[in-house]
């Protein structure tokens, strides 16, 4: 951590403070009881998703492979989280030193940006399976599928490693109070006393040419499905083939629609209360992993049948 001088003494901040509910930090404890009941229901439902697609072959499709991905990218999405917000707000743990934020900070960064790319490949998944169903398999057999994680995680590894050194680089004098009950980029580098411009080029960078690409490829993956399925002469089999494309759309909403809430409060928003700015955040980070694994759940048939066995 470095050290400075500010106002004619030295500040070496060795640790950060993590805010729970803003200006009422003791009642906290309000949010402790449904933040523990999301961590359960995110465990249980991605895990349960995971042992039924592991355990049923008749699942071993591209579909529910990548399907699968979503599953451990939701469940390190929430382990990134979680501990320190549970430590915020049931045990009022509120300090974290400044290399396990660093460590938070791209863990949580790395896993948002895998589910975006996640969501790509499930939109391309979804196209294939639709336009050429009888090659579907053979177009995306286990080999390519494990060839696209690799290429999903070494792309958000790679563009986001810079992001730590980018934040200690920078010297802190000035307040070591967070916005949130976790850290993040944008939020720690509006506390240095010094030119953050690199960091904000370097993340202003990373979103339109990563996240702002993935939302072009998805819409025009769906572009063309609905052209494909248009041209289907059967309504039955028009609905079918909608049909596939349900959960994916839900995710994809369930991901997209909370961060840009997020972006419009942040910027445009400053003038509501911390709470609200609190409670978004809050929703970003927490309701994606939960809801996901519901959604998929109740929306496929395959999934569905097999998760009522198990607990018949």
């Amino acid at each position: 951590m470095s050290t400075t001088s500010f106002n004619g003494s030295t500040v070496n901040h060795q640790t950060f403070v993590l805010v729970g509910i803003p200006g009422m930090q003791e009642r906290n404890s309000w949010l402790a009881f449904p933040l523990c009941l999301l961590y359960i229901l995110t465990l249980f439902g991605n895990l349960v998703v995971l042992f039924v697609i592991k355990t049923e072959q008749s699942l071993h499709k591209p579909m529910y492979l990548f399907l699968s991905i979503l599953a451990c990218s939701d469940l390190g999405s929430v382990a990134s989280t979680m501990p320190t917000m549970l430590g915020v707000y049931w045990f009022d743990i509120r300090e974290i030193s400044f290399t396990a934020c660093l460590t938070q900070m791209f863990f949580i960064h790395l896993f948002q940006w895998i589910e975006s790319a996640i969501l790509v490949a499930m939109a391309v998944d979804r196209f294939i399976a639709i336009r050429d169903p009888l090659r579907y398999t053979s177009l995306l057999p286990n080999t390519v599928i494990v060839k696209i994680g690799i290429a999903i995680l070494t792309r958000g590894f790679c563009l986001l490693f810079p992001l730590p050194f980018l934040i200690k680089r920078l010297p802190f004098c000035r307040s070591n109070v967070l916005s949130h009950s976790y850290c993040l980029h944008q939020d720690m580098m509006h506390l240095a006393c010094a030119d953050i411009t690199v960091n904000i080029l370097y993340g202003l960078i990373i979103v339109v040419s990563t996240l702002g690409l993935d939302v072009v490829v998805i819409l025009v993956s769906y572009i063309l499905i609905l052209q494909t399925v248009l041209s289907i002469a059967s309504h039955t089999e028009r609905l079918k083939a909608l049909n596939t494309c349900v959960s994916h759309v839900c995710a994809i909403l369930i991901f997209y629609i909370p961060m840009i809430g997020v972006s419009v409060v942040h910027r445009f928003g400053r003038h509501l209360s911390p709470i609200v700015h609190m409670m978004m955040a809050n929703v970003y980070i927490t309701v994606p992993p939960v809801v996901n694994p519901i959604v998929y759940s109740v929306k496929t048939k395959q999934i569905r049948q097999r998760i009522c066995k198990m607990f018949q």
